[in-house]
This record gives structure tokens, C-alpha cells and sequence, in this order.
């Protein structure tokens, strides 16, 4: 029992071949793609209007010179917002409960917006690493701590996505299994169960939307303190 608890964060196979990759491509295919029309439908305004409201909670901290990496912020919420909320689907597959993933996608655009920093403004992206008005004993113990500070932040991002994911799945499979069970001997419990399950699927929705905003949101702060 232990066992089938985690079966669903191994990825699947089919024919001897991985299906993560299928997974993480198939949330863009429901993108309805623009038409050419003046007048939109319903579908296309919609997701319009949403592209539009997260390019710009993303945009407003930086400034232009940040605004050349709205296609890839915007684009990157767009696919973790789909593939959370479509993982919570049945018989579904949620690649962004694996840290293999998650550190895939942080690493590099976390190292991108370092090489940003070093490569247009080097004196201010050092002088992060030690504060203005340090002591001087204390300046190898700082510089340490915030060379460390600096180089955990993509971890801290691939950690922080999949335990939450993980925790919302595995929370969820607990009381549902706990539902099924006990519905043949104590329906009243059952029902009891069956609405804190309701309760927690729901939040969970929540948890999905809400981190792929803060993984995003992080990046772009960490776009700021380097432009």
C-alpha cells in the first residue's frame, strides 16, 4: 500500500517509452491558437486577457531592459499553470512532481539571469554579496553566507514547486483512499471525509495556480536585482 502511494510520481511508460515528455508538450495543444479575425471568440479574448494580465504583474517590477524577457516569463507561467492544474485530473501524470524537472527549468534561467547581471552591470551584481556598511571582521563570513544565499536559489525553486505538488497529491490519495474505505462501514464518516476531500481539491486548484506564479514571480525578482 505504501508502495502504490508513490506510483503516481514515477513516470509512465508506454511500449518501453517515457510519456513525460508527451506530458509536458500536450498542455500547449489546448492553447487556442489567434486567429486573424477582428473579432475573437470567446476562447481566444479569454486567454488573451490572461497573457496580458500576468506579462504585466511580471513586467511592472523591472524595467525596459528586463521587458526583452517577457515572452519567456510569460510563456513559462502559462506551461506550469497547465500542467499543475491538468495533473490533478484523473489517471492523470504531473511532471512537475519530479525535481529533475523543476531544477531543469530553474537552473538555467536562474544562471541566465546571473550572466546577465555579470555581464552588464558586474560591480553592482557583486555588491549584492556584501551589504553596504559591513564591519570589517565580518566581511569573509558574509560574503560566504550570501555566495551561498545566491547559489541555493535555484534549489530553493525546484524544492519549493515539488514538495508542495507532492504534498497536495499525496494528501489528496490519502483521504480519498480513506473515503472509499471506510464508505461500506461508516457512511457517515465517509461523507465527512469525502468533504474535506472536497475541501482540499480545492486548495489544492489554489496551490497549483499559486506556485507557478511564485516560481515565475522569484525569477523575475531575481531578473531585477541583475538589469
Amino acid at each position: 500500500m505504501n508502495l502504490s502511494f508513490f506510483d503516481q510520481f514515477s513516470s509512465p511508460y508506454l511500449m518501453g517509452m517515457p510519456l513525460a515528455l508527451l506530458s509536458i508538450l500536450f498542455p500547449a495543444l489546448l492553447f487556442p491558437s489567434p486567429s486573424t479575425r477582428w473579432i475573437n471568440n470567446r476562447l481566444i479574448t479569454l486567454q488573451s486577457w490572461l497573457i496580458h494580465l500576468i506579462t504585466k504583474q511580471l513586467m511592472t517590477p523591472l524595467d525596459k531592459k528586463g521587458h526583452k524577457w517577457a515572452l519567456i516569463l510569460t510563456s513559462l507561467m502559462m506551461l506550469l499553470l497547465m500542467i499543475n492544474l491538468l495533473g490533478l485530473l484523473p489517471y492523470t501524470f504531473t511532471p512537475t512532481t519530479q525535481l529533475s524537472m523543476n531544477m531543469a527549468l530553474a537552473f538555467p534561467l536562474w544562471l541566465a539571469t546571473l550572466l546577465t547581471g555579470l555581464r552588464n552591470q558586474p560591480t553592482t551584481s557583486l555588491g549584492h554579496l556584501l551589504p553596504e556598511g559591513t564591519p570589517t571582521p565580518l566581511i569573509p563570513a558574509l560574503i560566504m553566507i550570501e555566495t551561498t544565499s545566491l547559489l541555493i536559489r535555484p534549489l530553493a525553486l525546484g524544492v519549493r514547486l515539488t514538495a508542495n505538488l507532492t504534498a497536495g497529491h499525496l494528501l489528496i490519495q490519502l483521504i480519498s483512499t480513506a473515503t472509499a474505505t471506510l464508505l461500506p462501514i461508516m457512511p457517515a464518516i465517509s461523507t465527512l471525509t469525502m468533504l474535506v476531500l472536497l475541501l482540499l481539491t480545492i486548495l489544492e486548484v489554489a496551490v497549483a495556480m499559486i506556485q507557478a506564479y511564485v516560481f515565475v514571480l522569484l525569477l523575475s525578482l531575481y531578473l531585477q536585482e541583475n538589469i
